[in-house]
This record gives structure tokens, sequence and C-alpha cells, in this order.
């Protein structure tokens, strides 16, 4: 497993991390508890050392979860916790973005409460707040820092303007935002501004949703609350133009490497930004198997080229994961 510092802070993370918004069970289908369970403990086995986590995965039932996992596993002193901060529901489950000082400092000590532990590795705001000034957002963040009670600071789905006004008042150690082969945006913005601040990527969405898993086929069905309902990319005609991306990568990666186009998936990510992790969504241990197929073999510059004209000769009406976003609070 290869593994990265996270900007100098004394915290070190697998360049893969189990992501765990499925665990939850909001927006994928429900949770199998002791399933998850299993998962969270055998990612070490794969070497994965970052769970990335958030009180919205479930309202809170995803860090429960891994801090039930981390405890009954004796893990703490094994895995780095990264979690987020800065959204609100309701009763209903309806979702709003709330970065005032206040949400965040409570959202904290919430979370350290449901993952077990007296300090957080890595704490991100998960979307910015269009109605709170940066300046009080940065600031409640470089207080939890100060109090020890987290050791990293990120910040999720910020553009670079964003990413400079926050930097004014607190230094931004991890941006995480969604990176896959049929996600490519961060590349015109935040991965330059991440490059020309040595700041480390954490990687969402690396499998695009399971698009990039080569398990997807055009009668798949998403039961209940399933995101993908919702997601334009799983939408016909979009649908049949993304899978027939994802054939062509399969036999790419056969053909070159050995290897399948999860795999490829995966490496690409890590490939791209030497200081990036990759996160690995996944629900089972048998999810995490194939983890030990992305080491030791790189995609070169032009390899990576070519898998970019792939994808977009066949998707020729790309979207984003625009959908994803929460709406800011009612005025």
């Amino acid at each position: 497993m290869e593994t990265l510092d996270l900007n100098g802070n004394g915290v070190v993370a697998s360049r893969i991390g189990l992501g765990t918004w499925a665990i939850g069970g909001w927006m994928w289908g429900g949770t199998d508890e002791a399933e998850s369970i299993r998962t969270i403990q055998s990612a070490p086995d794969h070497g994965i050392t970052l769970i990335d986590t958030a009180p919205v995965y479930g309202f809170g039932r995803s860090e429960e979860i891994v801090g039930k996992a981390v405890k009954q596993g004796g893990l703490r002193d094994k895995v780095a916790l990264a979690t987020k901060c800065a959204l609100e529901w309701d009763a209903k489950e309806r979702v709003a973005r709330n970065a005032t000082k206040n949400r965040i400092l409570k959202e904290a000590d919430d979370s350290l409460r449901r993952l077990g532990t007296d300090y957080i590795d890595l704490l991100q705001i998960h979307w910015p707040d269009p109605n709170v000034d940066m300046y009080e957002t940065a600031s409640a963040m470089a207080t939890l820092r100060e109090q020890g009670k987290i050791r990293a600071v990120g910040v999720s789905n910020f553009t670079p303007a964003q990413l400079d006004a926050f930097s004014e008042v607190t230094t931004i150690d991890v941006v995480q935002n969604p990176y896959n082969l049929f996600e490519r945006q961060i590349d015109e913005d935040v991965l330059p501004w991440a490059q020309a601040h040595d700041t480390r990527l954490l990687a969402y969405g690396a499998l695009c949703r399971g698009l990039l898993s080569g398990r997807m086929h055009a009668d798949r069905e998403f039961p209940g609350d399933d995101l993908r309902n919702n997601d334009p990319k799983f939408q016909q005609p979009r649908f049949d133009q993304y899978l027939a991306a994802v054939n062509e990568l399969e036999q790419f990666a056969q053909d070159n490497y050995g290897k399948h186009v999860l795999d490829l998936a995966i490496r690409w990510v890590l490939d791209q930004y030497p200081h990036s992790v990759a996160l690995w969504g996944a629900r089972t241990p048998k999810q995490l198997e194939a983890v030990d197929n992305v080491w030791g073999w790189h995609l070169d510059e032009a390899a990576r080229n070519q898998v970019k004209e792939i994808v977009d000769r066949h998707v020729v009406d790309p979207v984003g994961p625009e959908f994803m976003a929460p709406p800011a609070r009612d005025a």
C-alpha cells in the first residue's frame, strides 16, 4: 500500500481510503450493521488506514458504525479517522448547508461521541455555505485544531476562490472533491490549486457510484432511495454512453496491464496527482479484495491520454456530479 502524510501534521494515510457513505444506508438502500463492521475491520488487512465518513451519512449512522468497528477491532491506533461538518438536517431528512461556528463546534463534539474517540484526524467542511462568512467558518476549524480536537483541516467541494478565502484564516491540509475518469472538472481549477499549494486531495466517487466497477449493465435497477435513481449518468441515453466507455476501458486494461477497469480507474486517480487519495466505497469485505490489484504498476502520461480519448469518444453528452449538491438554507 502506498501512503502519504496529510500535509506534515503527523497524520499518515493510505492512498486508498475507505468511503462509508453507503455504510450509513441513506440514499443507498439501507445498511447491514454487522456486515459493515466486518468491512471496516477488514480494511487494514488490505493496507487501508484512512476511513472517511460524515454525520450526514445516515444522519449519524455511518459514524456510529465506524466507531463501533474501530473500538471492537482495537483499530484506533491503526487508522486515521476523517469526517465532516457544516450540514444540517430536519426530521424529514431534508439536508441543507450550515457552516456557522456554533454548528461546526457542535458537530465536532457529536462526531467525537459517535466515533468514540477524543480526537479526529481530519475534519472537513462538507460543503461551502454561501450564507456564512468564510472567516467565521475557517475560524471555527482553527479553534478545533487549537483545542486538539482535530489534527488536520480539510474542505470539500470548494472552488479556488473559496479555498483562497479560507486559507487566509487557517491552513487547508486536504481538499476533497469528486474525481474520476468520468468527472474530471477539477483538472481545470481545484487540482491546479492543490498542486500550487502542495495540498492533499481526497478524491471521492473514484468509481463514479459503481459505474467504473465493471459490474453495471443497461437493465440494472436501484432499489429504494438509491441516489443513482437521480444521477443523470444512470439515465438513458447517457447510461449507454458510459457503459460503452467502460467496456472499452476494460479491454484496454486487460490488453495492456492484465487488469480490470476497476483497477484502472483507481490507478488513474492515484497517477494523476502524487498527493491524492482515492476513496473506495464498500459495504462488504469482498468488495475490498480488488484493492490489492492497484499496487505495483502505473499509468504513464501516454496511457492516461489514451484513457481520456476512450472516454471522450464514447461519452458525447457528459454530465458532472452537480446533482449531489445540497441546497443552502432558506434566508
